[in-house]
């Protein structure tokens, strides 16, 4: 009577060595986080786009500036990135303008400190992307050691063995590519999450600094 291996993914996993079972968990791990920052950075570009587009209606429909920059401050935490931004420059305008005649140095003073917001923002949603980034590149190779690991175990039980057959070598290769196939899974969205969310960002960061430039045209229009 010929007995059939078990083939399953789950018994291959239960089945595998100890430090291939590690590995599976290493990489189940890091797929699970990879997969909390997807979404948890998918909201936030959504939101970061919605809140810019938001901004961009009130402030070109022609409301005065010193209203926007009152709702900007007295509500900062639950703004856009890109409000904060007008904020800070405005503030740093109204300061430096009491303060000084120097047209030039106060428009240089409101763009640094809208550089400076804008450095802030763009690090916030950049962060975490490049955990996806090294997801992405890390664990097709640690699911490859855990194949080759398990590989090594199963024609070193095979070593022993007057003969050997495919039924015989066939279950322990099976549970050595799992190990491959979970780093695949962990891989591949990461990378394609770290890809769109690169370009969105971009695009976004794009957003932003064309608006300083229009913002600081129109703050050297107010001086004269």
């Amino acid at each position: 009577m010929t007995v059939t291996p078990d083939l399953s993914v789950v018994s291959l996993i239960s089945q595998a060595s100890v430090v291939v079972q590690l590995i599976m968990g290493l990489l189940a791990m890091l797929s699970l986080i990879s997969w909390y920052w997807i979404f948890r950075k998918w909201f936030q570009i959504r939101a970061a786009r919605e809140h810019t587009s938001s901004f961009e209606r009130d402030f070109w429909s022609g409301g005065d500036l010193n209203t926007l920059y009152q709702s900007a401050a007295s509500a900062r935490h639950e703004t856009g990135s890109m409000e904060r931004i007008f904020e800070a420059g405005y503030r740093e305008f109204t300061k430096l303008r009491t303060k000084s005649h120097d047209n030039g140095a106060i428009i240089d003073g409101s763009r640094r400190a809208m550089r400076a917001t804008h450095q802030r923002e763009m690090d916030d949603l950049e962060a975490h992307l490049s955990f996806l980034a090294t997801v992405g590149s890390v664990s097709p190779y640690i699911g490859l050691l855990g194949t080759v690991w398990g590989i090594m175990n199963a024609f070193r039980g095979l070593s022993s063995m007057s003969s050997a057959t495919l039924a015989q070598v066939a279950p322990g290769i099976a549970e050595a590519l799992v190990a491959t196939a979970i780093g695949l899974f962990a891989a591949i969205p990461a990378v394609v999450a770290y890809n769109r969310y690169t370009h969105d960002i971009d695009r976004v960061g794009i957003r932003f600094e064309s608006f300083m430039e229009e913002f600081s045209n129109i703050l050297q229009r107010h001086l004269r």
